[in-house]
């Protein structure tokens, strides 16, 4: 039997077992997640995986008693049917969504509490599905394995690095549950915890974010819940004295010692269990956690970091495509390529951890939007077809995310044509007037402009927030076709317009860049460092304006990065001028 069968068969035991569970819990199928209890965008248990063989970022599995679905969403449905398709009928949300293939609402359906936010349940069944909450994850209960973790402790940063202190933070968090009239506030959210308590941790492969979560009163009390072996360092910090630390387990006590009041609780990060415990007591004010919002403006110390590591990620970049436009001929696969330029990355002593798993897809691999190389689907680059890669760093401290397409050889007319016009498109973002264009719905039709004005598009946003040495997707700010949020100084996101073709290649042009203010004037600055490859343009379709614009973002980076870079590198990092 083929490592192929042997794992469709282990998959489809998973499942046997999770069913024979059924008659015990009083249920008629189950629901199984990407995320953890935490909601983080990298699962530390990826109960997925275990059931489905599913390894994109998001999704969702419904063990039925005779059948089994996956849920994904348009970017991973070709992957999923690949690794999950002998087992589970695929569909893709939100074209489909679970509540429509229960047509008896009679039956039961299990789920984890901790797992769901109220919110994502009432999208998936629109309150029409009998749902039934078990605190027992049935994944776990098949899948016991004893707990091998060694504890990394939480770290501080100081205000040097951060730019703002913890008790100034809780002072502005205080004032919006004054002016608000609420009593409480439940962080859920790791990241915010993060960044309201200048603390980070290493619970994530690609995110230096301590999983732990706060209730912070009106009355300055503040109770810090996480694992206990972790919080031994900053226990013992001055100026973290005033708050009260528990192990997670704590929680449910502690919450029924708060005599009365009203919370704030977000509906993106805090599960249905959290949820049900708190809104049993308490009144429940309808707002979004305010901490999203605070964090996404970065100060001026922030920006300074970022840039630094921006700059470092920029000299790691340029060596690597560098040293991969010359070694073309050396069969270099996708996989080599990952490795290669973790190894420039890691030459400085800044660097951390990739911030994302890395996207290097040659040809027709390109075109998958989150595509993953792994040992069978790997390719040899070549001349014949482009290349696409997609990675990020995290550094001390800053986050990078940055995407370049590459060409070996003379490109066909076709390709040019269609990358110069994604490069128009991400030209047309970095340049918007913010004053006029002050949010990411207008500024993605920008963007598009380009590529619509010849029937093309891209299923995808323009860009994410990314946050200050945290994760690299960050919210509430983005660039898409739904977000209307107001651009504000200090926010940073990326700008990355691209075009896909099945089945042939996919070009991305990734920058990150954030909202600088010059007097009364808001305008992008890009913080990216790395050249953007020549040979794939067609300078014919660029305007005057457009060509200066280039020569003078190469001409920064050439003023930059230079000092660090070998004098062939230095030589050929002259030809984009």
């Amino acid at each position: 039997m083929d490592k192929i069968s042997k794992k469709i068969k282990v998959i489809k035991n998973n499942i046997n077992k999770i069913r024979k569970l059924f008659n015990s819990f009083n249920i008629d199928g189950y629901l199984v997640p990407k995320n953890d209890e935490y909601f983080q965008e990298y699962a530390n248990k990826d109960r997925l995986k275990f059931i489905s063989n599913f390894d994109g970022s998001a999704g969702l599995a419904m063990i039925m008693r005779k059948i089994n679905y996956l849920f994904v969403d348009g970017r991973y449905t070709a992957q999923a049917k690949i690794q999950s398709g002998k087992n589970y009928k695929i569909l893709q949300i939100p074209e489909f969504l679970p509540s429509d293939k229960i047509k008896n609402n009679k039956l039961k359906i299990g789920y984890d509490p901790k797992l769901f936010t109220s919110r994502s349940l009432r999208i998936y069944f629109q309150n029409k599905i009998n749902l039934v909450p078990i605190n027992k994850n049935l994944i776990d209960l098949i899948n016991y394995k004893k707990n091998k973790n060694i504890y990394s402790s939480f770290y501080t940063l100081n205000k040097e690095v951060v730019g703002e202190s913890t008790k100034s933070k809780i002072n502005r968090l205080i004032k919006i549950l004054n002016k608000n009239k609420v009593d409480y506030i439940f962080v859920s959210a790791p990241e915010n915890v993060a960044w309201l308590l200048n603390i980070r941790g290493n619970d994530s492969p690609y995110s230096p974010i301590p999983n732990s979560r706060i209730i912070l009163g009106k009355n300055r009390n503040l109770f810090f819940f996480s694992n206990k072996k972790k919080i031994r360092n900053i226990k013992k910090l001055r100026y973290l004295n005033k708050i009260h630390f528990f192990d997670e387990s704590d929680f449910k006590k502690i919450l029924f010692k708060i005599k009365s009041g009203s919370f704030i609780i977000d509906e993106i990060s805090c599960s249905a269990y959290f949820k049900n415990l708190i809104s049993n007591k308490f009144k429940i004010k309808n707002l979004n956690d305010p901490i999203y919002y605070l964090k996404s403006k970065k100060n001026s110390k922030e920006i300074v970091h970022i840039k630094n590591a921006h700059l470092a990620d920029g000299v790691a970049l340029t060596k690597f495509l560098y040293w991969i436009k010359k070694n073309i001929r050396n069969n270099v696969s996708e996989l080599d390529a990952e490795k290669k330029l973790e190894k420039f990355r890691r030459l400085n002593k800044n660097f951390l951890s990739p911030s994302f798993n890395t996207i290097a897809g040659s040809g027709p691999n390109g075109a998958i939007i989150h595509y993953r190389a792994t040992k069978k689907t790997n390719r040899l680059l070549n001349k014949k077809e482009i290349f696409l890669c997609d990675s990020g760093g995290q550094y001390k401290y800053g986050t990078t995310d940055v995407t370049r397409t590459i060409c070996f050889a003379e490109p066909e007319k076709y390709i040019k044509d269609i990358f110069t016009k994604v490069l128009k498109g991400h030209i047309a973002v970095v340049t918007s007037n913010l004053n006029t264009c002050y949010n990411g719905k207008l500024i993605d039709v920008r963007a598009r402009k380009y590529l619509k004005k010849n029937g093309l598009d891209y299923a995808h946003g323009t860009g994410h927030g990314v946050g200050f040495f945290s994760n690299v997707h960050e919210g509430p700010q983005a660039i898409s076709k739904f977000n209307s949020i107001k651009l504000k100084e200090g926010m940073v996101l990326s700008n990355e317009p691209g075009f896909y073709k099945k089945g042939k290649f996919g070009i991305r042009i990734e920058n990150l860049i954030y909202v600088k203010k010059y007097k009364s004037r808001l305008f992008f600055e890009n913080l990216t460092l790395v050249p953007i490859d020549k040979e794939l343009i067609n300078f014919k379709l660029l305007s005057k304006q457009e060509q200066n614009y280039l020569f003078n973002y190469h001409l920064n980076i050439y003023s930059k990065l230079s000092k660090y870079l070998n004098k062939n590198e230095k030589k050929w990092l002259t030809s984009f001028l």
